[in-house]
C-alpha cells in the first residue's frame, strides 16, 4: 500500500451535483480527494422554487457536504472559495490557503445572467441560491401585507403583479406555485384583499415555452398555466426594471413592484477569468475527454463546461453535470493507470417540470406525459433525489399537508442580511 503522502491528489472545487458525483466515483480508490465549496452543504437547487414559495424549508433541500461524505476515507472537506488557478506551478488558490493538485475538477456550477443589464442585476430577483429563494419568499409575503395596508387600487395593483421571466422549468415551476399560493393560501391569509386583482405574468423571449421538450407538451404547459390563472406572455423581451415597473422592448410597461429573473445562467466567475476559449454563456470550451485544451491535469464539468453534440452545446442542467462528473473521475483514473482516456457522450434520460397541483410534463425515454400521472412522476423522482431518509420524509409531510389542506406553514418574513 503506498502512502497516503504518494497518493495522486485530486482537488475538486463545488459540492453541487457534479463535484459530489466526481467526489463518490473516487470512494475506494487508490486517490487523495479534496473537496472545496464556500458553503458547507449541497443544496438540491429544482426545488429552490418552493423554498421561494413558502412550501419548504431551507433545511428541506439543503445537506452538509461532510455528512454526504463521511464514510468515504480518502475524501477531506474544506469551506473555503477558489479564488485562481496556477496551473504552471498546478496550484489552487482559495481564501484560505494555497492547495496543490495533480489533477483539477471544476465543478462550479453556474449563476443568474442578467446579459449585462444592470437594472436587472441590481433589483431583480434571482433564483440560484438560498438567500435567492428566500428573499423572494420575504418579499412576496411583505407585498401582500403593504397591500393591504393600502387604500390605494392602483397601488395594491402594482404591489400584487408578480413577473417572472424566462420560459424554462424554473420559470415555469415558479410562476405556477406563485398563482397557487395567491389563489389557494394567501387569499385565506387576506380575506378582506381582493385577491381578483394579483398577477402572475410569464414573459418569454421566444415563441415558445420548454424549449427542451416536443411542442405538443410546450402547448399542454401554456395551457396548464392559463388555467391556474398565469399571463403567459411571448416575443416579451425585458430591457429594464425600476422596482416600480418593468420595462418591454417593444417599449411597453408593465406596472410592478416584482420581477423574478429565470431567463438565463451562465458559468461562475471563476472560470469566466481563465485565460481559456469561452463558448456561450462563459463556459469553458472543453475536449471531449472533458480536459481542457493545453492543460490535460484539469477538467471542468456541468454549468462550467462547453462541450458540442450535434452542433449545439450540452444544456446547463443537473443530469449533465452527474454524467460528466463520473466520466471525468474515471478518465482521471485512466490516466493514471496511463490507459487511454474515453470521449463524453450524453445520454439524455428525458426532462420533467411541473406546472402545480395534479399537473406536470414529461418526456422520458421518447415518451411523453402529462397531467397527474407526470406529476407524480415528478414528485417521485425529485423525493428520489434528495440526500437523507429525513428529508426525503419531511418534504413528503410537507407536500402531502399542502396537498391535502391547501396549506403551507412555513409563510414566514425572515431577517434578512
Amino acid at each position: 500500500m503506498k502512502n497516503e503522502s504518494s497518493l495522486p491528489h485530486i482537488v475538486i472545487v463545488g459540492a453541487g451535483f457534479g463535484g459530489l458525483h466526481a467526489a463518490r466515483a473516487f470512494k475506494d480508490k487508490p486517490v487523495r480527494v479534496t473537496i472545496i465549496d464556500k458553503q458547507n452543504f449541497h443544496l438540491f437547487q429544482p426545488l429552490l422554487y418552493q423554498v421561494a414559495t413558502a412550501g419548504l424549508s431551507p433545511q428541506d433541500i439543503t445537506y452538509p457536504v461532510r455528512g454526504i461524505l463521511r464514510k468515504q476515507k480518502n475524501i477531506e472537506f474544506r469551506l473555503t472559495e477558489a479564488k485562481r488557478i496556477d496551473t504552471h506551478s498546478k496550484m489552487l488558490l482559495s481564501t484560505c490557503c494555497d492547495i496543490p493538485y495533480d489533477y483539477l475538477i471544476l465543478a462550479v456550477g453556474g449563476v443568474t445572467n442578467t446579459f449585462g443589464m444592470q437594472d436587472i442585476t441590481d433589483y431583480a430577483l434571482g433564483l440560484k441560491s438560498l438567500h435567492d429563494a428566500s428573499s423572494i419568499r420575504n418579499h412576496l409575503l411583505r407585498c401582500f401585507e403593504l397591500a393591504s395596508q393600502s387604500q390605494d387600487i392602483e397601488e395594491q395593483r402594482s404591489l400584487l403583479t408578480f413577473v417572472v421571466v424566462g420560459g424554462g422549468p424554473s420559470g415555469v415551476e415558479c410562476s405556477g406555485a406563485i398563482s397557487e399560493l395567491i389563489r389557494l393560501v394567501l387569499s385565506k391569509d387576506y380575506p378582506h384583499l381582493d385577491i381578483g386583482i394579483a398577477r402572475v405574468i410569464l414573459l418569454e423571449a421566444t415563441q415558445r415555452l420548454l424549449p427542451g421538450m416536443p411542442e405538443d407538451l410546450s402547448q399542454a404547459t401554456v395551457e396548464a398555466l392559463q388555467k391556474k390563472k398565469v399571463e403567459v406572455r411571448f416575443g416579451a423581451q425585458v430591457t429594464g426594471f425600476d422596482t416600480i415597473q418593468v420595462t418591454l422592448k417593444d417599449g411597453s410597461v408593465i406596472p410592478a413592484q416584482t420581477l423574478i429573473w429565470a431567463a438565463g445562467v451562465k458559468a461562475a466567475e471563476l472560470v469566466e477569468k481563465l485565460d481559456l476559449e469561452h463558448g456561450s454563456h462563459g463556459r469553458v470550451k472543453v475536449l471531449p475527454t472533458l480536459q481542457v485544451p493545453g492543460h490535460p491535469d484539469i477538467f471542468v464539468i456541468g454549468d462550467a463546461a462547453f462541450l458540442e453534440e450535434n452542433g449545439h452545446g450540452l444544456p446547463m442542467v443537473a443530469p449533465v453535470a452527474i454524467q460528466q462528473a463520473q466520466h471525468a473521475a474515471m478518465n482521471i483514473l485512466n490516466s493514471i493507470r496511463c490507459q487511454p482516456l474515453q470521449p463524453f457522450k450524453y445520454h439524455d434520460k428525458g426532462s420533467l417540470a411541473t406546472i402545480g397541483r395534479n399537473q406536470a410534463v414529461a418526456y422520458i425515454g421518447g415518451l411523453k406525459f402529462k397531467g397527474l400521472f407526470a406529476w407524480l412522476v415528478w414528485l417521485v423522482v425529485h423525493i428520489m433525489q434528495l440526500i437523507g431518509f429525513r428529508n426525503r420524509l419531511v418534504v413528503l409531510v410537507n407536500w402531502a399537508w399542502d396537498y391535502f389542506f391547501f396549506d403551507r406553514a412555513l409563510r414566514l418574513i425572515t431577517p434578512e442580511k
